[in-house]
């Protein structure tokens, strides 16, 4: 069921479009996440749907309410909508009891208790109540901006890339705390950021933005494996895009004869690869590099080890002469310049267009 639906939403700063005609249908209690390079227009959307900003044209209904209609808009303090921007956004003169309270009146019954119910929601400890921001840990700063957010009950939360400012390890253990937090609380959840994987992890869906518009929105699963584009392919990950022709089920290219998805039949198309797809193995060197059971045989032409893997450079035979390509193996494989490595393909390519 429709919670939220976007329709149609403009908005331009002078002669700059940041949003151009954006759609976008959000269900109740699910997790969303809106990724896309500096400058594509997540932020913007996530203040029109705030109600910080107003569209020039659109709407914005929230469970069958109508928020925005063009400049006709609700005000955001009466939108019911939770916020938790990029750094917190702590006050830094109170303390995190008074932080987390300050939008709970002073009379409200229970105020304290339900302070302390916040905080305990959040994983964190009674006896931060009494501390100022400066005194707490990054992590600890964004989960008391989220007990902020939820004391007001919201039934949308918006998030405004909230784990940028976090160290790799602390930052996919409060991202996946917080993921479980608003999934038992039913909220549903708008999630900006420009950290693919991050997209991906956290959401039930995933929409692409580029220039203003939705490249693309479905389930992280879907983008992923089968992207629109070879822009949104890159974007979400590593990817390998490949000329190819079509025919009976197979792509002929520079890794041999690949089998695809469908039974598209034409020339000139092109391929998308993921590196999980491409196994690696050392060729014999008293072996017919022409001739493969399977896959193909390239030359090494550079590595870059990173540990558990290698970054390849590779060379392959295709009509028309050499063509070098980007792959990624396990250290373990002999991966010395002018090695050789037979590439076979696990799993079908995806076409793209």
């Amino acid at each position: 069921m429709t919670f939220l639906a976007l329709n149609g939403l403009h908005k331009s700063y002078g002669d700059a479009a940041a949003l151009r005609g954006v759609d976008l249908h959000v269900a109740e209690g699910s997790r969303t996440a809106i990724v896309g390079a500096s400058g594509s227009g997540k932020t913007t959307l996530l203040r029109l749907v705030a109600g910080f900003e107003v569209p020039d044209a659109g709407t914005v209904v929230m469970g069958g309410r109508t928020l925005a209609d063009g400049p006709d808009a609700v005000p955001a303090h009466r939108r019911g909508i939770g916020y938790v921007p990029q750094d917190g956004a702590l006050f830094p003169h109170l303390s995190v009891a008074e932080n987390i309270g300050f939008g709970l009146p002073r009379d409200t019954p229970g105020r304290a208790e339900r302070i302390a119910e916040l905080l305990a929601m959040v994983a964190l400890d009674a006896a931060l109540l009494t501390r100022r921001p400066h005194e707490l840990s990054g992590g600890q700063q964004q989960r008391v901006a989220l007990a902020r957010a939820l004391a007001q009950r919201p039934r949308l939360m918006l998030l405004d890339e909230p784990f940028s400012a976090l160290d790799t390890g602390l930052r996919a253990a409060t991202r996946k705390a917080v993921a479980q937090l608003l999934s038992a609380a039913g909220i549903t959840t708008i999630l900006v950021t420009h950290d693919q994987a991050e997209a991906l992890s956290f959401a039930d869906q995933v929409a692409v933005m580029r220039a203003g518009r939705f490249a693309q929105v479905g389930r992280p699963v879907d983008l992923y494996r089968r992207p629109v584009d070879a822009a949104t392919a890159a974007f979400l990950g590593e990817a390998l895009v490949l000329p190819a022709d079509l025919a009976d089920g197979w792509a002929s290219c520079a890794l041999g004869r690949v089998p695809v998805e469908g039974r598209p039949q034409r020339e000139g198309a092109q391929i998308m690869l993921r590196p999980e797809q491409l196994q690696l193995a050392p060729w014999p060197v008293d072996a017919d590099p022409s001739a493969p059971p399977e896959g193909c045989v390239a030359t090494v032409v550079e590595s870059d080890f990173r540990g558990p893997e290698s970054e390849l450079t590779v060379a392959v035979q295709q009509p028309g002469g050499l063509r070098q390509i980007q792959v990624r193996g396990p250290s373990r494989v002999d991966v010395e310049p002018g090695a050789r490595l037979h590439i076979t393909v696990l799993g079908l390519a995806h076409v793209l267009g």
